[in-house]
């Protein structure tokens, strides 16, 4: 989907496609939520630097690393204390962008944010997570707690993010915290 490196990494462009292409071979869950704004708006709600604080409903704060033309870099700290830097990889403007999401040091989840046109005033977002957990497991062995746990918790949570930037565009204020239930990962 994305075109350029981006985010501060000092990969070449076929280094970057080696990495995203091993993050790809990664088992994912998806989730999309349609939105009565435009594309454009849209783009403008997900690009805003700190947007996780108005937006993201397990979100204590979302501090700005580095936020400029080159590189976006930020710090999403959970409710339950929970600390992730997120390091975008691809900025495609207005369409969407991948990232890589994780403690710093630690394992990085790859995560991309697509944009779709659904009409006049109409546009959905979809985002699509190939974690980091069970990787390190046999992929047969790691079916099952897969798709029975890794799986329903990230929808659960996917769903929860998607509607918070839903709540905000249509409310225009910060969505409020756990509002739609607690998630035993990030509350």
């Amino acid at each position: 989907m994305m075109a350029a490196p981006y985010g501060g990494q000092d990969l070449s462009g076929r280094n970057m496609d080696k990495q995203i292409s091993y993050y790809l071979q990664r088992r994912s869950v998806a989730f999309s939520q349609d939105y009565p704004i435009s594309r454009n708006q849209l783009w403008q709600l997900i690009s805003q630097s700190g947007n996780l604080n108005q937006c993201h409903p397990f979100c204590l704060e979302n501090e700005v690393i580095n936020w400029d033309e080159k590189s976006h870099i930020d710090r999403l700290i959970y409710l339950n204390g929970l600390t992730y830097i997120r390091r975008f990889l691809n900025w495609e403007e207005g369409e969407g962008y991948d990232l890589l999401i994780g403690k710093e040091a630690g394992p990085q989840s790859y995560v991309v944010w697509e944009i779709s046109e659904l009409g006049e005033g109409k546009s959905s977002l979809k985002i699509t997570v190939y974690p980091y957990l069970l990787t390190k497991m046999n992929r047969l062995v790691s079916f099952l707690p897969f798709f029975l746990y890794i799986r329903p918790k990230l929808k659960s949570y996917l769903k929860s993010v998607l509607n918070g930037f839903l709540y905000y565009s249509t409310n225009k204020e910060p969505v409020p915290r756990n509002y739609w239930g607690k998630h035993s990962w990030f509350s």
